[in-house]
């Protein structure tokens, strides 16, 4: 059994002098910060560091097709490694729900720390923990997820003519029906609420919703409860 100390857990936040307190809200969709603190677009970079007698793991940036092969390779280098702590963009919502199931089978506790948003597969990658804790300025930001966020794609199919983009539009149909039929069933298995998916993700618009700050929502300290994101122990 890994060594996990979860009131330790509860102080480690303040640590980390990189994290930022309040951020200024969107005025274009006031649920959520301005500037998001969502790290880097470059692949997800796993570091851990030492907090109160257990490891933590920083998991920051793009989640990328081969994030669980690495993230498998981390946990089992250290067995110390308590809590995951996230700030990402998102990206691969496969290799994101690969990489909670992974975490959940690890028996660990997943964060977002004041300050850092975690978007889009960072969601489904955070759920899998066993303990889920979002601090007061952490940002649990969601979107309806899309198939169609590469504009060019759609684009060529159009000038290629009906056939092409009727085709199309049937892989997205196809593509998005599983995909969606796989998001219900890991909300299940990880105790999330489905009414994250249909009362709050899929009333987004399903548009590259990076690039469009009315796309996204933020949820509240309350809404991270009610749908049971966050889930802390006693």
């Amino acid at each position: 059994m890994r060594k996990r100390i979860a009131s330790k857990a509860l102080a480690a936040v303040a640590c980390l002098a990189l994290l930022t307190g309040a951020a200024e809200r969107d005025p274009e969709n006031p649920t959520c910060p301005k500037s998001p603190n969502w790290g880097s677009s470059e692949p997800m970079k796993l570091t851990t560091v030492e907090r109160d007698g257990f490891n933590v793991l920083l998991a920051e940036g793009r989640i990328d097709a081969r994030l669980p092969q690495r993230l498998q390779s981390a946990l089992d280098a250290d067995p110390m490694i308590g809590e995951i702590w996230f700030r990402s963009r998102g990206g691969n919502a496969r290799a994101g729900n690969e990489a909670g199931r992974l975490i959940r089978n690890y028996g660990l506790v997943t964060r977002i720390p004041d300050g850092w948003t975690c978007f889009s597969a960072c969601n489904f990658v955070f759920m899998g923990g066993v303990e889920r804790l979002v601090d007061d300025d952490g940002v649990f930001m969601v979107h309806m997820f899309t198939h169609t966020a590469d504009r060019w794609i759609i684009d060529d199919a159009v000038i290629d003519g009906s056939e092409a983009t009727t085709e199309l539009i049937a892989s997205i149909e196809q593509s998005s029906a599983l995909l969606a039929t796989e998001d219900n069933d890991f909300l299940i298995r990880m105790g999330i609420s489905r009414k994250l998916l249909t009362n709050v993700m899929y009333q987004q618009q399903a548009v590259s919703s990076e690039a469009d700050p009315s796309t996204r929502y933020c949820l509240s300290g309350e809404e991270v409860l009610e749908y049971n994101v966050m889930n802390p122990r006693q």
